[in-house]
């Protein structure tokens, strides 16, 4: 039997998401919360989760979080879906609304798990460069839209990798052109402060991805989809009953009741972005873009290849684009703790001058 015959062309067609797992001692490239949990706070998260009956099933469609995070987001809880981080809330919007010949628009460059989540589920992708000031082409993306219009539109807002927030108003305009679903994903809202939630009542094709895996829980993997409730009914029928786990679920609720330690680290964080970023812009050949996110896009005048690993023989990883066509000749280094962004900063400065 020969086993590619039997899966189809899109999936043989593309590659697994890249995930690094190069060893290295400051690792800076995977957009996470650099702060441990506070230790005055790991004592009774650790009983917390050494409570719960691991020989049980957790709460199908974790219905006490739902209304718990949807009283913090101001909706009601029927307009909530709570998922196995964002990505399988991606998944299952795409599994939901993926018919024959369907299309999803995503802007470029972008987050990647968009793309490959649509090929995934059958759609077909229309990608969309940004302008030249990373900011989304409302003419292109209207032109797009009136030609084939997508079951599906995804925006990061800010966008990863290139940090910014996309103007509102070109976001509102695509809503309001667009006669599917326009997702606005808010996963570095606790970096940006911006928010479409007002929005939803405005906008019946709205949705809005939320996470608390860049604030302080990628372990736990805990995302959430707001929009409309006929949608999120839907959205259940798809979804798997046991889709969050219960020890996700109880982290979950520990969050809410701890909010406010995540929120100062948060802050610590973007005070750091300010200090890497002011450190940066005084290197030579250095050039990078604003950001909205707990990261920094960059590019320099050398060999970006050549950099990446000259830092890795210090042990320290970020993100290389390489000669991607869309992000080539550009990096992305996550904020780090004090020491290790002032790390970066130094072994950078070598080879930069070498």
């Amino acid at each position: 039997m020969e086993l590619r015959a039997l899966i189809r062309e899109e999936v043989l067609a593309q590659e697994a998401y890249p995930v690094e797992a190069t060893s290295c001692r400051i690792k800076l490239d995977a957009n996470e919360n650099p702060l441990a949990l506070p230790s005055e706070l790991r004592e009774g998260f650790a009983a917390l989760l050494a409570s719960v009956p691991l020989n049980r099933y957790p709460e199908a469609g974790s219905l006490a979080l739902t209304a718990r995070f949807a009283e913090s987001f101001g909706v009601d809880k029927d307009q909530v879906l709570i998922g196995n981080g964002s990505d399988e809330l991606i998944q299952i919007l795409c599994t939901a609304l993926a018919r024959p010949g369907a299309e999803v628009m995503i802007p470029v460059p972008t987050f990647a798990m968009y793309r490959i989540t649509s090929l995934n589920a059958g759609f077909r992708v229309a990608a969309v460069p940004l302008d030249e000031a990373f900011d989304l082409d409302l003419e292109a993306m209207r032109e797009r839209i009136a030609l084939h219009p997508p079951a599906l539109i995804f925006l990061a807002w800010p966008n990863n990798p290139t940090g910014n927030c996309f103007s509102a108003e070109r976001i509102e305009a695509i809503l309001a052109a667009s006669p599917g679903i326009v997702v606005v994903d808010e996963a570095y809202f606790h970096f940006s402060g911006k928010t479409f939630l007002p929005l939803l009542e405005r906008y019946s094709n709205l949705v809005i991805l939320r996470t608390l895996s860049k604030v302080g829980l990628a372990a736990l993997r805990i995302g959430f989809l707001i929009g409309p409730a006929p949608l999120i009914h839907e959205l259940n029928k798809v979804r798997l009953p046991y889709n969050l786990n219960a020890l996700s679920q109880a982290a979950a609720g520990f969050y809410l009741d701890q909010e406010a330690i995540f929120l100062k680290q948060a802050a610590e964080v973007l005070k750091g972005r300010d200090e890497l970023a002011a450190a940066l812009e005084r290197l030579p050949g250095i050039r990078l873009w604003p950001t909205d996110a707990n990261f920094i896009y960059f590019s320099c005048d050398f060999d970006t290849d050549h950099v990446y690993r000259q830092l890795l023989r210090y042990g320290i990883l970020i993100k290389n684009f390489g000669g991607s066509p869309a992000t080539g000749g550009r990096m992305r280094v996550t904020v780090g703790t004090q020491e290790e962004n002032l790390e970066f900063i130094k072994v950078l400065k070598n080879i930069l001058v070498k």
